[in-house]
């Protein structure tokens, strides 16, 4: 068996959400003045203002496209949005990891629009993308999350497209080059990327998004949680500060911190030069360790952040789906016990394996240190 590794993690963080706080974060060093304070008063929207600015500022969003703090994390970003805007054209809907089916199920069960298109791929892969209509609204995640797949670029995105693009960036954003022009709608949640607190989503919307709102009112009631609009207008206020439900003003704060963090080492060049490093880590481990592989089939498509990894190990694949899950969870809470790497099993619904979080937040010498622990912990769970 392989020996028990001598160096550890300083910090064993490697979960895909809540993720890895910045390094040297401490809640004794964050901005406390707007705690107490309600979000209305001229404090608390000047903290939440910032907030969006230097969210445009780092993530270089075009001046013209609006950024707002929306209820509900990721989720309910992109949630306001299907309910809000689509329905005036069919939709491609593409599917590749369990997120995407979500928003899938959404909008044909529930919203039940009768042009809708699901295209899908098993995990590890993507669908068609060339299979897009530039007529149709597209639906997509940029990143997989629960997949570790993310799509390479926006160039199968059509300049000149008549529908919207409607793209969940939640594990993308502050890690991922997103071309700006090519999407119309970008959400994400800072407990993400940048390690925030979790139930707060960022809306990103484009010009021609706010046209699609100010132009469409659905067939459908919107519950007040997700209104944008007010008499056929855009609710301006909800993109300065004035959100729709009341903030926790300490999960404002700790953005602001993670926000100031990576103008700090550099910005969104170096946040992403720092993910694809932890990336590498584990590329030079995969070479030699012989068990593992990357669930992602394409190097192009595999994500710098959520990291998923396929056990190819004869030992395991002989197994059934049952033996498999349970050969990968004890790999996943023999880690944990160690005290080396925190809540790293592979997602729910996807296949079993482990799902390494590798975003900014998480230091190189951290998950350098991890990979030796990984070979220690499957010798350990083969040779039970």
């Amino acid at each position: 068996m392989t020996a028990k590794p001598a160096l550890r993690p300083q910090r064993p963080h490697f979960s895909s959400g809540p993720c890895a706080k910045r390094p040297g974060w401490s809640a004794q060093q964050l901005n406390t003045e707007s705690l107490g304070r309600s979000h209305r008063s001229k404090l608390g929207k000047a903290r939440l203002e910032r907030a969006i600015a230097e969210t445009r500022r780092i993530l270089g969003v075009p001046a013209d496209y609006r950024i707002g703090i929306v209820p509900a994390s990721d989720t309910g970003a992109v949630e306001m949005c299907l309910w809000s805007m689509l329905g005036p054209r069919p939709v491609d809907v593409l599917v590749w990891e369990s997120f995407g089916q979500e928003w899938a199920t959404d909008i044909v069960k529930q919203l039940k629009l009768p042009d809708a298109r699901v295209t899908k791929a098993a995990y590890g892969a993507l669908p068609d993308l060339a299979q897009v209509n530039p007529a149709h609204d597209i639906v997509f995640t940029w990143n997989g999350t629960t997949s570790g797949v993310r799509v390479p670029n926006g160039d199968w995105i059509a300049d000149a497209r008549e529908g919207l693009t409607i793209c969940d960036a939640t594990s993308a954003a502050f890690a991922q080059d997103l071309p700006w022009p090519k999407l119309d709608v970008v959400t994400f949640s800072w407990q993400k990327a940048l390690g925030g607190e979790g139930a707060h989503g960022v809306l990103i919307l484009s010009p021609r998004a706010v046209a699609r709102l100010e132009g469409y009112k659905p067939a459908w009631p919107i519950p007040k949680i997700f209104r944008m609009t007010k008499d056929g207008k855009l609710i301006e206020g909800i993109f300065k500060g004035e959100t729709i439900n009341t903030p926790s003003m300490l999960c404002v704060e700790d953005y602001l911190d993670a926000l100031a963090w990576a103008d700090g080492v550099g910005g969104l060049k170096a946040l992403m030069a720092r993910a694809d490093e932890n990336l590498h880590v584990i590329d030079r481990w995969m070479k030699a360790s012989g068990w593992c592989d990357y669930l992602a089939a394409h190097p192009a498509t595999r994500s710098n952040t959520s990291v998923c990894l396929k056990i190819v190990d004869p030992w395991f694949t002989a197994k059934d789906a049952d033996g498999q899950a349970a050969a990968a969870k004890k790999v996943a809470d023999l880690l944990e016990k160690e005290g080396v790497a925190f809540d790293i099993g592979a997602y729910r619904d996807a296949p079993p394996g482990l799902r390494i979080w590798a975003g900014a937040t998480v230091e190189n010498s951290d998950m350098k240190a991890l990979m030796p622990w990984l070979d220690w912990a499957w010798s350990q769970v083969k040779a039970a």
